[in-house]
């Protein structure tokens, strides 16, 4: 029965060198392609490139405007000039048409006052846009790390389940020959059972990974690179971390950008206090107007002031308005610098923690297992139960766990605090500025692969083994 087991395990072991030989992701190619393929990056794209739009359209507050109008039809006139002629009324067909060139020369700086604050929302928006890109690259670096734990994490069970059907069929040929007892075998199988469901259940976790990790990238996890190692790019200090996380940090470059948009907004509004001058070049053909038969022409050229002297205090109450917008992008502003400091220290924290676990979780590991193999030779010769040597595996298989959980941790942590100073991208070498994409091709891209798996076929031959038939013999 071991040997069918082991058999069965290594088939298992060489499919999923198969599946890693067929095509290799890595890290970089996985947060690559999620930055320019997932819809929560592009939507912050496709924001700033309309942004640039808007700075243009306040830009055209600068350059002259030309306005032509044409226009015919009927017109019946009774004024002093046809009544003086001896006609009640005239009956005319009006035809008229005027070309107008409007260059503004002042506007109360309501131009400029836009074009500031078009600019920085434009400024804002791009680092929101670059502060997504890092987001999401770290969604998809934890996904990477998670399908490659959950992996770890269910080959752990395997082994587990393995070490439980060797001691299975040691104490089933002890029952067997007499020397056993049921209540041992009972015990046993009741492990081996709970072994097994411990594999299942990684088995779902594997499967729930490799479908966030799809969400994320837009890929399906196929044969991951391993990653671990010390990333140089982390300081040696948690203030050095801080300081370099303020000073490039991009949601709090966008707060900035947002006050400058606020305080441009509020310059813009005082021009309503101010009057307007205009250059006006016009040209006006006209025939048969205003009951005169004949053409009407004019060309002229003015400079025409508008003066707003009262707005029922419309004016002064936006001046109001918008110098409390400004306080509360400020206020955003210095909230946005406590979550920066926050998710820091938060980041530094978990990475120095999980730093220290590992060498205890190593010395953990390891006396477990020297426990657990003095065990196995003392039951055989019968010093030790059958609880203390399960009791023993069952140790080393949560020493084991534990390790991996928290040297993951460990490596996610180091990419957590890459985002907090926004050098992930710099990191993995992506550049990546943000633009168009065809959505519906990409959509389609997702949806060709909605339905596959990768890790399917890595799991599938491990079912063969939980479905050996285990007896329990009374």
């Amino acid at each position: 029965m071991v040997i069918d087991f082991l058999f069965k395990a290594t088939v298992v072991a060489v499919g999923f060198a198969i599946t890693g030989s067929s095509y290799a992701l890595n890290l970089r190619t996985v947060v690559e392609n999620a930055i320019n393929t997932n819809p929560e990056v592009l939507v912050q794209s496709s924001q700033h490139l309309s942004r640039l739009e808007e700075l243009d359209q306040a830009r055209s507050g600068y350059l002259p405007s030309i306005d032509l109008t044409a226009a015919a039809g009927y017109e019946r006139t009774d004024n002093s000039s046809t009544r003086a002629s001896g006609d009640d009324g005239r009956s005319l067909t009006r035809k008229e048409a005027n070309l107008t060139l409007r260059q503004m020369l002042f506007d109360g700086f309501a131009t400029q006052g836009e074009v500031e604050r078009q600019n920085a929302r434009t400024k804002a928006q791009k680092k929101i846009l670059e502060g997504a890109s890092e987001n999401l690259g770290l969604k998809a670096v934890e996904t990477y790390v998670q399908v490659l734990l959950h992996k770890k994490l269910m080959a752990l069970s395997s082994e587990n389940l393995t070490a439980h059907a060797r001691i299975y069929d040691q104490v089933e040929l002890r029952s067997n020959s007499g020397v056993g007892s049921s209540s041992d075998l009972a015990q046993i199988r009741g492990r081996r059972s709970s072994a097994s469901s411990n594999m299942l259940s990684d088995e779902v976790n594997l499967k729930d990974a490799e479908t966030n990790f799809l969400r994320i990238v837009g890929l399906l996890p196929e044969s991951l690179e391993a990653v671990g190692g010390v990333i140089d790019k982390i300081p040696s200090t948690q203030d050095e971390a801080i300081r370099i996380a303020l000073e490039n940090h991009p949601t709090l470059m966008s707060a900035d950008a947002d006050i400058a948009a606020a305080m441009a907004q509020q310059k813009a509004s005082k021009s309503a206090h101010l009057p307007r001058l205009d250059l006006e070049l016009g040209a006006r053909y006209g025939d048969d107007l205003d009951g005169v038969e004949g053409r009407d022409d004019d060309v002229t050229a003015m400079l025409r002031m508008r003066y707003n002297l009262f707005a029922g205090g419309k004016d002064r109450a936006r001046n109001r308005q918008t110098a409390h917008l400004v306080n509360e992008a400020k206020e955003v502003r210095n909230s946005t610098y406590r979550q920066v400091v926050e998710s820091m220290r938060l980041s530094w924290t978990a990475y120095q923690v999980t730093n220290k676990q590992l060498s205890y979780l190593e010395d953990h590991v390891v006396a477990s297992e020297k426990t657990r193999d003095a065990y196995a030779k003392q039951f055989n010769l019968g010093k030790r139960s059958l609880l203390d040597l399960l009791d023993s595996e069952n140790e080393v298989y949560e020493a084991k766990r534990e390790k991996t959980k928290t040297w993951y941790d460990h490596q996610f942590s180091q990419y957590r605090i890459l985002v907090g100073m926004n050098m992930l991208k710099a990191h993995l070498g992506i550049d990546f500025s943000g633009s168009d994409r065809d959505g519906d091709k990409l959509h389609q891209a997702y949806v060709d692969i909605a339905d596959k798996s990768t890790v399917e076929a890595e799991v599938a031959p491990l079912r063969s083994v939980l479905e050996q038939p285990v007896s329990l013999k009374p």
